[in-house]
């Protein structure tokens, strides 16, 4: 828990952290279901959202974030909004080399085989006026993590166990865990550092934080505007204010891109998108098929085993997804922390695969029973004709399977636990992203027997996990890609289908380049004027 500071004397700061900056089959018959057309839509949704002249910068999101509470800030569109441009956190991870880098700490050390020490910035405020110190820090990370608010961050990135956290001076301050963890200070890039006059009652609608903007107002249904913190202790961004609207239909979106009504614009459409109106960037998110191995026939193995080898990924990916898909053979992309080089993509062998169905038949499997495939409206572009292409894949092994298209929350309730109970066998269409860079907040999400996330597990998988999460450096990265490699041989819970690029609607008034953090937030200091382009 925390702890007040227990002197004021200053502390030694260590030295500044360096910056880092095969053909398959076709589709046959099942083709016809992807073709689709699409109109552009109007955009007369609201009128011009800078009406505040060209020194707004005018963003449009794909939904109304339901909060901007800063310890909920892993919840991608709250993030887009709160994520270092309101407040900001001890350490960023830079999503192009993986490298932690100095934020509001300057440093940090493992000073015990459970303690953390990090320096913090001096010469910081608040944009209320009131200056930062380790104990705001210290008072963040314990509200965030050992509070009753039941924040995402701590189940997401700290798997509900609590740390003690304690200011030792103005600029000190110690982390504990139970137990030795080698990427605690990964952890806590996902804390924002909010005053430690924030309630810690409730969660807050209006956050004060460091960053280079300040919340202006949010008018529900309508509008969010930020305002540049004149008092920033950084670079000023380029543009005085900000300001956010939402519209669900991505034609819409990438419309108001087109004719000059918005600079940026999240989660376009493919068939919306153009080089002078978008630009693709990876996103760290990779879509999958969860198997339930609960349920049979989806609890033997051989059945699992075949819905695998049946999946045509290259043909889905080339079809449905475009240039923003790349099939998948493990759920994290490049990059992170545990991936797998030598794992690749399963070619499809039908007559394999058969074989394998036909062998757990004989032994009383019910392969006949009714499989229900479950996704969700708008998860990502051509969800539906996805859908519809592994219905049709996996029929062919003679599999019952049947499509229930939901809304956000119907498909949460088949995702997370505690799961849905008499519904018989379901394989659901995920989209897993991992941004933290590091496979642990996937195992632990997705892989262990009780995760969240999973459907069931081994108890070997679980003992891999757990002594991978134990480690660090090259002996971490080798155990983690053995774990997705036995996940795939001796369990096989997920169907990996592609890893995904998201499509960021981008006017030729601005200049951003987007990276694998994009999907999750928007950092507006980032954002400058094209030149010679003006409103």
């Amino acid at each position: 828990m925390y702890k007040p500071p227990r002197s004021q004397s200053p502390a030694p700061r260590p030295g500044r952290r360096r910056r880092g900056r095969a053909p398959a089959a076709g589709l046959a018959a099942a083709a016809l279901l992807f073709t689709s057309a699409c109109t552009v839509a109007n955009s007369d949704t609201g009128g011009d959202i800078g009406a505040a002249g060209g020194n707004t910068l005018r963003i449009v999101l794909d939904q109304e974030p339901p909060t901007l509470e800063p310890c909920e800030s892993s919840l991608a569109s709250t993030g887009a909004v709160v994520r270092s441009n309101v407040t900001e956190p001890l350490v960023e991870r830079d999503p192009d080399s993986g490298e932690l880098e100095p934020l509001l700490a300057t440093g940090w050390r493992q000073t015990a085989p459970t303690t953390w020490t990090f320096d913090t910035r001096p010469g910081v405020t608040f944009q209320n006026g009131q200056k930062f110190t380790a104990e705001d820090a210290a008072f963040s990370i314990d509200r965030a993590v050992n509070s009753d608010l039941s924040c995402n961050v701590d189940g997401y990135v700290f798997d509900d166990s609590g740390v003690d956290v304690r200011a030792t001076s103005d600029t000190t301050l110690t982390v504990t865990t139970a137990k030795p963890d080698p990427i605690l200070p990964l952890r806590l890039s996902f804390i924002e550092i909010v005053p430690r006059t924030t309630s810690t009652e409730a969660k807050v609608r209006k956050p004060v934080g460091t960053g280079p903007y300040a919340i202006g107002g949010w008018q529900t249904g309508v509008s969010i505007t930020l305002d540049r913190n004149d008092t920033y202790w950084g670079k000023a961004p380029a543009f005085a204010r900000a300001r956010y609207v939402w519209r669900s239909e991505p034609s819409v979106r990438a419309a108001m891109i087109t004719k000059g009504e918005a600079d940026l614009a999240t989660a376009l459409d493919p068939q919306d998108a153009t080089e002078e109106n978008s630009v693709a960037y990876p996103n760290n998110e990779t879509t999958a098929l969860r198997l339930d191995g609960r349920e049979a026939p989806l609890d033997d193995i051989r059945v699992r085993k075949a819905i695998d080898m049946v999946i045509d990924r290259q043909s889905i990916s080339e079809t449905l997804f475009g240039e923003l898909g790349e099939p998948a053979a493990q759920l994290v992309p490049k990059g992170v922390v545990g991936f797998n080089n030598d794992l690749v993509p399963t070619e499809p062998d039908l007559k394999a695969a058969r074989a394998l169905v036909k062998a757990a038949a004989a032994d009383g499997a019910p392969v006949d029973r009714k499989i229900t495939l479950v996704a969700r409206n708008g998860q990502f572009p051509r969800v539906a004709e996805t859908a519809e292409a592994l219905q049709y894949q996996m029929a062919r092994l003679g599999l019952n399977v049947k499509i229930l298209m939901t809304d956000t929350a119907a498909h949460l309730q088949y995702q997370l636990r505690p799961l849905p109970e008499n519904v018989g066998p379901i394989a659901l269409l995920i989209m897993h992203g991992n941004q933290a860079g590091d496979a642990a907040f996937t195992a632990s999400q997705y892989l262990l027997s009780g995760s969240p996330q999973s459907t069931f597990g081994t108890p070997e998988l679980d003992r891999r996990v757990a002594a991978a999460t134990a480690l660090a450096g090259e002996k971490r990265q080798k155990a983690f890609a053995e774990v997705f490699a036995y996940q795939n041989e001796a369990v096989a819970q997920y169907v990996h289908l592609a890893h995904m690029r998201g499509l960021l609607g981008l006017s030729s008034s601005v200049r951003y380049r987007p990276n694998s953090a994009t999907g999750d937030e928007l950092r507006l200091a980032a954002v400058s004027r094209a030149e010679g382009k003006s409103r």
